[in-house]
């Protein structure tokens, strides 16, 4: 007979977490002194220091161990604003708006309904319908930010394992369907490039404007790949 105390009180019963099946996480930043600094080359961060050492060798950098309390306290500063990467296809990229207030998820939507909890899921989340009164929403935290994870393996050492890109940029974001429409035209594995790109401009105003962003290029079929014999 098993314990049945959460049926009278289901909310006191704790959230069961999985681990995934990622080795290690890209990332185009990190904090300095509790702030975030964006980076131009990509950070990549494991918990296994043969993942980092293969990610050195591919990529420049020299593994150093943090003191991150994250599993993946390995860090490597790589010399890299782009890698080819394989994508599984369009299952491989999930994405979603989130608000939080430091630990809690206060707002979950797809940004038409509510994906969590369950008692609103489907319901509409009223969030503004321009795009522009979304990101100002989200930059005075009254309304949620893209969510958007990419998993994939590197090009170069497929078999050292898959890795994952959390970002939450909107210029990534508005260009998400077209990657996912790529992938899906693929049908399968697809070759393709995850890049810092630097944008700069100046505005009507006379500032100049200089930053990075993610972007997902979708080149060819991975199996194509294989056949040409590329070049990494």
């Amino acid at each position: 007979m098993a314990l049945r105390i959460f049926e009278t009180d289901p909310n006191a019963k704790p959230k069961q977490s999985f681990s995934d099946d990622t080795v290690g996480r890209f990332h185009g930043g990190k904090q300095v002194d509790n702030l975030p600094v964006a980076l131009s080359e990509w950070r990549v961060t494991t918990g296994d220091p043969a993942v980092a050492d293969a990610v050195a060798q591919l990529m420049g950098g020299t593994p150093v161990e943090t003191d991150s309390t994250s599993e993946n306290f390995i860090e490597v500063l790589t010399e890299r604003d782009k890698v080819q990467v394989v994508l599984s296809g369009p299952d491989a990229i999930s994405s979603d708006l989130k608000l939080w207030n430091g630990s809690a998820l206060i707002h979950h939507c797809d940004g038409v309904e509510f994906l969590s909890p369950d008692e609103d899921k489907g319901k509409p989340c009223r969030c503004p319908e321009l795009m522009e009164d979304r990101k100002a929403a989200a930059k005075t935290k009254r309304g949620p930010s893209p969510s958007i994870a990419v998993t994939f393996r590197l090009a170069e050492d497929y078999d050292l394992g898959l890795f994952k890109l959390q970002t939450g940029s909107w210029k990534l974001a508005e260009v998400l369907y077209q990657v996912e429409n790529a992938l899906d035209k693929i049908g399968g594995e697809a070759l393709c490039s995850i890049e810092l790109e630097h944008v700069e401009y100046t505005t009507k105003k006379g500032r100049d404007v200089s930053y990075r962003k993610p972007v997902i290029r979708v080149l060819k079929a991975w199996s194509d790949a294989i056949a040409d014999e590329p070049a990494f």
